[in-house]
């Protein structure tokens, strides 16, 4: 609960900073997070266990950003990533005797990375919040993305476990971009849709099958 609160106040003070924040970034081969959706975590490397010991100590706030492809070169050092990620927030944390942690992130914020900081172990860097927003007028369209999305869940995925009728339009777009098998590069599309009322239109696209010329 104290956590939960503490969002309430550390986000919009990083939108609100005069200066671009600085976030510790966790670089993975695929996008596991979008907003407002829960993902958990298993940090075993050096590197990452000190962010996130960091991070619990400070605001517990993590930038979560994919790495670009043919990383596995340089994965022990700094290989290239993505620009846009999302802010996760550590809302539960247990640090096992090793050292290792187990956390579970919730989404808050997408982010354009602006400037990388190369002063720790692990990577830092300034970015911008990109604040996503539907507008009233499109909520109709949307609500009929999520119908149109959710049938055909149903019938690609026999079994498939849609997100409960009572969960927003948006959240559920994002639980359904966050769980279904797609490709890392078409997660990361989806993520930089310009908002959620696009997102629904892109999944909904990798989801039907496409036309047969005539």
């Amino acid at each position: 609960m104290i956590r939960a609160i503490m969002l309430l106040f550390i986000v919009p003070a990083l939108a609100a900073a005069q200066s671009p924040p600085t976030l510790p970034l966790f670089p993975l081969p695929d996008v596991t997070l979008f907003p407002n959706t829960r993902q958990p975590f298993h940090i075993f490397e050096p590197r990452y266990r000190e962010m996130v010991s960091d991070a619990l100590a400070r605001d517990s706030i993590i930038g979560m950003v994919m790495l670009q492809p043919g990383f596995e070169a340089d994965y022990e050092g700094r290989p290239p990533v993505v620009a846009v990620g999302v802010v996760g927030a550590i809302v539960g944390s247990e640090r096992l005797e090793d050292g290792r942690f187990n956390l579970v992130l919730r989404g808050v914020s997408k982010f354009r990375i602006l400037e990388e900081d190369h002063s720790r172990a692990y990577r830092l860097a300034r970015v911008e919040l990109i604040q996503e927003r539907v507008e009233e007028a499109n909520r109709p369209l949307l609500a009929q993305r999520r119908r149109e999305i959710e049938a055909a869940v149903r019938s690609l995925f026999r079994g498939a476990r849609l997100p409960p009728a009572v969960l927003p339009d948006e959240e559920a777009i994002h639980s359904l971009a966050l769980s279904l098998p797609l490709e890392p590069q078409a997660r990361q599309a989806l993520l930089e849709a310009e908002g959620p009322v696009e997102r629904a239109g892109a999944l909904l696209q990798l989801l039907r099958p496409p036309a047969r010329a005539q």
